[in-house]
C-alpha cells in the first residue's frame, strides 16, 4: 500500500500538478516562496519515486509469504537500484554545473576583450562590460568572477534610472546565486525519464526568479524605470511568434510592476508552511511505518 501511495504521489507531483501552478498568477505575489515550493514539489516527487522503489519489493515479498531470506534480499535489490537513481541525478547535476561553468568562464573570457572600458566608466562598477552593437542587450554572467553585460545599444535606448534599475536587478541574480536553481532544476529534469518529466518547473522558475530580481531591483530604484527599461527592451527586440512563453513572462513581468502590491505576509507563510508539509508529511505518514515493517524482516 506504501508503494502505491508513493507513486500515486510521485506521478501527481511529476505530471499533474506542475501544468496547473505553472499557469496560476498567484505566485507572482510571493515569488521567493514560490520557488521554495517547486523545490519541494521536485524533491518530494524524487523521494516518491526512491519510496515506490525501496517499498514495493519488500512489500511483494510480504504479499506473496516469502520468508525473512527472500524479504532480505529484496529489500538490498531495492537499495541497489535506489543508490542508482540517486547516482543518476548526481551525476546529472555534476555535469549540468560542470558545462555552465565552462561556458561561463568562455563568455567572461569574451566580454572582457570586447569590454569597451570608455563607455563604462561613468557607470562605477567594475564587474560592468560595455559590448559594441546596436542590439540592445542586459544580461549578467554568473559565477565567482561574474559580470554584468550592457550593449551601447542599450546605453543609448535607456535613460541613467533605467540603466540603474537593470543594474539592480542583474545584481540581485549574482547575489542570490540564482543559477544554482537554475541548474538544479535543469539537472532534474535532464535526469528524469521524458515521459514523467515536464518542462513547467524550468520555466516557471525561471520567471519567478526573474520576479525576484524585479522585486529587489524596485525596492532600491522604483518600480518605474524597471518598468520602462523592460518595455523599451521589448519593443527593441521583437519577439519571434514560436517564443510565446518569453512573450507571456516579460507580460507578467511588466503587469506586475505596472500595479505594484505590498508583499502578502500571509501568501508567503502559506506557501512556504505548504513546501515544507510536501516534504514531511508523505514521510511521516507513509515512510516510517514501512520503514517499521522492512526492518523487521531484516536478518539479525
Amino acid at each position: 500500500m506504501t508503494a502505491l501511495l508513493l507513486g500515486a504521489l510521485g506521478l501527481t507531483l511529476s505530471l499533474i500538478v506542475p501544468g496547473p501552478l505553472a499557469r496560476a498568477h498567484w505566485p507572482d505575489r510571493a515569488p521567493a516562496a514560490a520557488v521554495l515550493l517547486w523545490q519541494a514539489i521536485t524533491l518530494a516527487a524524487v523521494l516518491s519515486a526512491l519510496g515506490v522503489v525501496l517499498a514495493a519489493p519488500e512489500e511483494l515479498t510480504r504479499a506473496l509469504g516469502s520468508g525473512k531470506p527472500v524479504a532480505a534480499a529484496a529489500l538490498i535489490g531495492a537499495l541497489a537500484v535506489a543508490a542508482v537513481i540517486v547516482l543518476r541525478l548526481l551525476v546529472s547535476l555534476w555535469g549540468v554545473s560542470r558545462r555552465s561553468r565552462a561556458r561561463r568562464a568562455r563568455h567572461r573570457l569574451l566580454v572582457d576583450l570586447l569590454d569597451r572600458a570608455e563607455q563604462r566608466q561613468e557607470l562605477d562598477a567594475g564587474h560592468v562590460r560595455v559590448l559594441q552593437g546596436n542590439l540592445p542587450l542586459a544580461y549578467c554572467v554568473p559565477g565567482r568572477e561574474a559580470r554584468v553585460v550592457l550593449s551601447d545599444g542599450a546605453l543609448r535606448l535607456l535613460d541613467r534610472e533605467q540603466v540603474d534599475a537593470v543594474l539592480a536587478h542583474e545584481q540581485t541574480h549574482l547575489r542570490h546565486r540564482h543559477e544554482v536553481v537554475m541548474e538544479s532544476f535543469t539537472a532534474f529534469y535532464r535526469a528524469v525519464p521524458a515521459a514523467l518529466r515536464s518542462r513547467a518547473p524550468l520555466d516557471a522558475v525561471h520567471l519567478l526568479l526573474e520576479m525576484v530580481a524585479d522585486d529587489a531591483a524596485s525596492k532600491r530604484t522604483g518600480p518605474a524605470p524597471l518598468r520602462g527599461a523592460l518595455e523599451r527592451l521589448t519593443d527593441a527586440v521583437p519577439l519571434a511568434e514560436e517564443v510565446m512563453p518569453e512573450e507571456d513572462s516579460r507580460r507578467r513581468r511588466t503587469a506586475r510592476l505596472a500595479a505594484p502590491q505590498r508583499p502578502s505576509r500571509m501568501l508567503t507563510g502559506a506557501v512556504v508552511a505548504a513546501a515544507v508539509a510536501l516534504l514531511v508529511l508523505p514521510t511521516v505518514i507513509l515512510v516510517v511505518p514501512w520503514l517499521g515493517q522492512a526492518l523487521a524482516v531484516w536478518p539479525l
